[in-house]
């Protein structure tokens, strides 16, 4: 009898689709290496499309369903695999950021999207789109709230990020929006659950001004590096950039106050955002 499963989108499909790769692979007997071999590609290659850590594209697919016997099902599957809210540039690191035993964000303009609250991300969304529908505007800062799941097991993934004193003072939303954004940034901190420093703006030049990039390593997979620009993003995972990369961070992280000094510039920022609207609230009362 053929085999006409497929996949349900709504669950994490990408994990079911290499829990199934695996599951085929052992039932024909074969290890990673010699699958990897009929498909022209590396064992290891194979051990991360089993993992998740790598998208199936559709040559290796149709390669998969021949080399296994899979009646299509890895074909039939592939749409439901890659399907994801996200931007096509951007759906592969949100699925890393899932499986990551680190993640290393650099920000030098805004909250990185892991960290930000639903007003935050209103803000800038609107800022970024001025006249988007409501309830596009609700279903973009539901995808990007869904992201800080990972935050629920506390032990992984280990987070540090290294914030731009600007994205600390720029006052995106208003002096209430940044206020709870702010403390956000700093419970979290104090429950020992990410690691935040602040770069101050009197250091000059840095060694970010390359613009935006997220660091993650994996169990199972090597490290790989996200730069983000306008529309865009790519992943590498080329040893050679992100070793570059790595140091980069290191100088940031250097060249960054210390954790302690950041979480007090933070929560004091966060005082004065906090005095500021109960100022406006105040004067709008007596107007």
């Amino acid at each position: 009898m053929s085999n006409t499963k497929t996949l349900d989108p709504s669950q994490s499909t990408r994990a079911l689709y290499g829990a199934e790769l695996r599951h085929r692979r052992e039932r024909a007997g074969m290890t990673q290496e010699e699958l990897g071999a009929a498909m022209f590609i590396s064992g290891a290659y194979v051990g991360m499309l089993e993992v998740g850590v790598r998208r199936m594209q559709p040559e290796f697919a149709r390669m998969a369903d021949q080399v296994l016997d899979a009646d299509g099902f890895f074909t039939r599957n592939l749409e439901a695999a890659r399907k994801s809210p996200y931007e096509h540039h951007f759906a592969d690191v949100v699925e890393f950021e899932g499986l990551a035993l680190t993640i290393k964000d650099w920000a030098p303009i805004l909250v990185p999207g892991l960290l930000q609250t639903a007003g935050y991300t209103r803000a800038v969304v609107r800022a970024y789109d001025p006249v988007l529908t409501e309830d596009v505007m609700e279903e973009r800062v539901s995808a990007r709230k869904a992201r800080a799941h990972i935050f629920g097991d506390p032990r992984r993934p280990r987070y540090w990020a290294v914030l731009d004193e600007m994205v600390v003072r720029r006052p995106v939303g208003g002096p209430a929006v940044m206020a709870e954004q702010l403390r956000h940034i700093a419970a979290m901190v104090r429950r020992n659950r990410i690691i935040a420093q602040v770069l101050p703006l009197t250091e000059g030049a840095t060694a970010g001004a390359g613009g935006v990039f997220k660091l993650m390593t994996f169990e199972d997979a090597p490290p790989v590096m996200y730069s983000q620009g306008a529309e865009t993003g790519r992943l590498f995972d080329d040893p050679a950039v992100v070793a570059r990369s790595t140091l980069t961070y290191d100088l940031l992280g250097g060249a960054a106050s210390s954790p302690a000094a950041s979480l007090a510039l933070i929560e004091q920022a966060a005082k004065e955002y906090e005095d500021a609207y109960r100022s406006r609230s105040e004067d709008r009362d007596l107007a």
